[in-house]
């Protein structure tokens, strides 16, 4: 047997008993290649026979995700499905008519004299004035406006909480989190050597006193919060919880990372934590969900004291927009396209979650009705690790189990996300319609086995 079959094996082993468990990150190849002794080549042919058996999936940018156990014998991961593949992972809202909305844009930006002047030279990370003064009417919310002098751009908000956690987070520096985080902010720490330390969350998100008693055990370096449409619970902070971590942040001298890039779906969303304490929260935010994630910019929010550091670690990290996509960014600000493509995001989500409530009725799922996502709590006996792959192999959608938004080495919920936004409606009713059947059929694959019972979980969590 080849030697990459051998290491393939191993790997495939490790998940079968547990070691490595559905959402983990393995090492970048490079990485997996100096621990195994094994040239680079070997590496990627590893990746690849994993890959090819369905044990991992690669997602550009992110790394390489244990996906599921391996196939096991027996009616519930076998049967593969000839049905058309739905993925129910990636999250990426697409409004009718959105690509007519921006082409507006951008044919201005085809005149030589316009596109000369966008892509002569590199965009600093402070932009341009009226990047900056567009990147206020895109973040302002009714009781709330960031000042121009504080916002620096990045490529994408990826890119801008990369940048924010590398300037307030030394490697082997210790972030809280909540317990149920965005997974790729795992993805950076590990990069970074950063220890994540899962905060607990009621239905508001992260509780204060989980905040102060992780700080008391060892102190922490910053914390990574998302106060609004919490991803994947989809909860979010009255303004009583906000005002309560803002002066906990002063009390226990913390910056806080806030993530706004779901918030824009609220109508009337509570003011940002940033507000409450300006001068301990860097707040980061996109264009990415609110039009595409082909082109578009990050938006940091920082306080004037960690300005200069968070400026120099986008430029050391090359994580500044281009300026092609500032060019674009301000044009469709102010000419309407935003604003327009916000409003149609925010009824599709109305749409969305009707059909979430009629195939799913009678499940335990936690969300919002202006969540693009929700929060799918499995009925016993169904397992995530074991139901993602089902839903993969009988009803050929894929969705992501919990296990990829735990932090910690506890055990990670028998829960999935089911991203709402990317499939047409029709293709996602079709896939919450076979998603529900599976439920019923049970692991066994029985009719009727394992159906739902009891009253809603803790939390906040609504009847679908």
């Amino acid at each position: 047997m080849e030697e990459y079959r051998r290491i393939a094996d191993r790997v495939e082993a490790a998940v079968r008993d547990g070691r490595l468990r559905p959402g983990d990150r393995l090492p970048p190849q490079r990485v997996f290649a100096r621990r195994h002794a094994i040239a680079n080549s070997t590496a990627i042919r590893v990746y690849g026979e994993l890959a090819r058996r369905g044990v991992v999936v690669g997602e550009v940018g992110r790394g390489t995700f244990v996906r599921a156990a391996p196939p096991l014998p027996g009616p519930a991961l076998a049967e593969a499905t000839g049905l058309a593949p739905v993925d129910l992972q990636l999250n990426y809202p697409v409004a009718e008519g959105q690509s007519e909305l921006m082409a507006r844009a951008l044919a201005a930006l085809a005149r030589p004299d316009v596109l000369a002047e966008a892509v002569s030279r590199p965009a600093a990370a402070t932009g341009t004035p009226e990047a900056r003064d567009a990147a206020v009417s895109v973040l302002a919310r009714p009781g709330w406006a960031p000042d121009p002098a504080s916002v620096l751009f990045a490529g994408n908000g990826r890119q801008a909480i990369a940048a924010a956690l590398s300037t307030l987070v030394p490697p082997g520096g210790r972030l809280g989190v909540e317990a149920l985080t965005y997974p790729l902010v795992k993805a950076v720490a590990e990069r970074l050597g950063i220890r994540l330390v899962p905060l607990a969350l009621d239905a508001e998100g992260v509780r204060p006193e989980a905040l102060a008693a992780a700080h008391r055990a060892a102190p922490l370096s910053a914390v990574y919060l998302q106060p609004t449409l919490h991803n994947p619970l989809s909860s979010t902070a009255g303004e009583g919880r906000r005002a309560e971590l803002a002066e906990l942040l002063r009390t226990l001298d913390l910056t806080a990372v806030e993530d706004t890039t779901w918030a824009f779906l609220v109508p009337d969303p509570p003011v940002p934590l940033a507000a409450h304490a300006p001068e301990r929260v860097v707040l980061v935010d996109s264009l990415s969900k609110r039009l595409a994630p082909g082109l578009t910019v990050g938006y940091l929010v920082v306080p004037g004291r960690l300005r200069a550091a968070v400026a120099e670690a986008l430029r050391s990290g090359a994580w500044t927009a281009g300026g092609l996509a500032l060019a674009a960014a301000v044009r469709w600000t102010g000419d309407g396209t935003v604003a327009e493509a916000v409003a149609a995001k925010r009824a599709d989500t109305e749409a969305r979650h009707a059909l979430v409530r009629r195939r799913l009725a009678g499940q335990v799922v936690r969300t919002s009705p202006h969540a693009y996502y929700c929060w799918w709590e499995l009925p016993a006996p169904w397992r995530a690790d074991t139901f993602t792959a089902a839903a993969a192999a009988r009803a050929g959608v894929a969705v992501t189990p919990g296990s990829a938004f735990a932090v910690g080495t506890g055990t990670a919920p028998d829960a999935i996300r089911v991203g709402l936004a990317s499939p047409p409606r029709a293709v996602l009713d079709e896939a919450l319609s076979r998603l529900a059947a599976l439920v019923a059929a049970g692991p066994s694959g029985a009719d009727g086995a394992g159906r739902p019972g009891g009253a809603a979980g803790a939390g906040g969590a609504d009847r679908a």
